[in-house]
């Protein structure tokens, strides 16, 4: 994710903390100075939220952990300041797993708020349960009931939120995969108007959060929808036949050329049969900036790109695309290489589909 920056590994999985994250603790800081707080009062302040926020990464690992089990990696974990992100690299197509996937996240809650709630009866000594005052009490007192809260909030069957991918789950096995994602988005979008609705009269944060729900279920009903479509379609239906193509030793300046002579943002590097790269815009900038024009391109690709096969189907691999530098793949048949799919020609050939379709009714 842009603006994000690195904060360590966890069970193999980066995790990083995206710049807004900063706002929050700026006005964290500003708000408890203007309350005449004091500088250890303010970093008691700090010091709760970072707990909090570990509690929301290790909500995050949980879902990470159990997509794992099904063989689905996690690209990252990124904290944001409404809460965390993990990237997974693809949903289970299995109802049951993308169920146990989204839940796993809440248990993990579940568990933190129970231990806290030990601890803190056996340090109280009595068999009384703690007053529920989410924000009254001591440190960890008020870190379990916002762990409670926490489960209570993503249990909600608003898409994209852990309750609504349940939800989704759920209903996949009655209606289809598409359909079950558009009721979940439709309900996703209804709970977000009630967000906006009570930020508007109270809390202006929840407004943040009505915007994170309501733009998520739209995102992922696109999705869903894109998939569906693309549902059996060969990659060789949709992959670019006309490009050009760069050799290792070729300077920059020759990729320069061609981009501009042509519409091609993304060049093979290839030497004889073999593939050896990709090569984008971005990395082409990067390097003219840092290298110069002579540059060799073996030095400014993306090395190691696994090529596909022109009769492999379409739609497994947009998250590819979007997790690659260049958003481009290599097609080969025959061990030759014959075209290139990018993202833009999937939107394209869906785009072409869809006006197709419109005809015949």
């Amino acid at each position: 994710m842009k603006w994000s920056f690195k904060l360590g590994t966890l069970a193999g999985i980066a995790v990083y903390v995206h710049s807004t994250f900063f706002i929050l603790i700026l006005w964290l800081v500003m708000s408890a100075w203007q309350a005449g707080q004091s500088i250890i009062e303010i970093i008691a302040t700090l010091f709760f939220v970072v707990a909090l926020f570990g509690c929301v990464v290790l909500h995050e690992l949980g879902h990470a952990l159990m997509a794992r089990r099904y063989a689905i990696a996690t690209r990252d974990i990124t904290l944001l300041p409404i809460g965390g992100v993990a990237r997974l690299e693809r949903m289970p197509d299995d109802p049951g797993q993308e169920f146990r996937v989204a839940m796993a996240g809440p248990a993990v809650n579940v568990v933190i708020a129970g231990i806290l709630w030990l601890g803190l009866r056996l340090m109280d000594g009595t068999s009384g349960s703690p007053t529920p005052d989410l924000m009254g009490g001591p440190f960890l007192h008020r870190l379990m009931m916002l762990n409670v809260a926490l489960v209570v909030f993503n249990l909600l069957p608003a898409f994209p939120m852990d309750g609504g991918r349940a939800l989704r789950a759920l209903l996949v096995t009655r209606m289809g995969h598409a359909r079950a994602t558009q009721v979940a988005a439709n309900i996703g979008q209804t709970v977000a108007l009630g967000f906006g609705a009570l930020g508007l009269f109270g809390n202006p944060f929840l407004i943040l959060i009505a915007l994170f729900v309501w733009i998520g279920a739209a995102s992922e009903a696109n999705a869903a929808q894109l998939k569906h479509a693309l549902s059996g379609i060969p990659v060789a239906q949709a992959m670019l036949t006309d490009f050009e193509t760069l050799l290792p030793g070729d300077p920059l300046q020759r990729a320069v050329e061609l981009t501009l002579a042509g519409s091609q943002k993304t060049f093979p590097v290839v030497e004889g049969t073999r593939t050896l790269g990709m090569l984008s815009q971005a990395q082409l900038l990067t390097a003219l900036t840092e290298r110069g024009p002579q540059c060799p391109v073996a030095q400014a690709m993306e090395a190691g790109v696994e090529p596909v096969e022109a009769h492999s189907p379409l739609e497994p691999l947009l998250a590819r695309l979007q997790g690659t530098p260049s958003g481009a793949l290599p097609v080969m048949h025959d061990g030759q290489l014959v075209g290139l799919i990018t993202l833009d020609n999937a939107s394209e050939y869906l785009g072409f589909q869809a006006a197709l379709e419109k005809r015949k009714q």
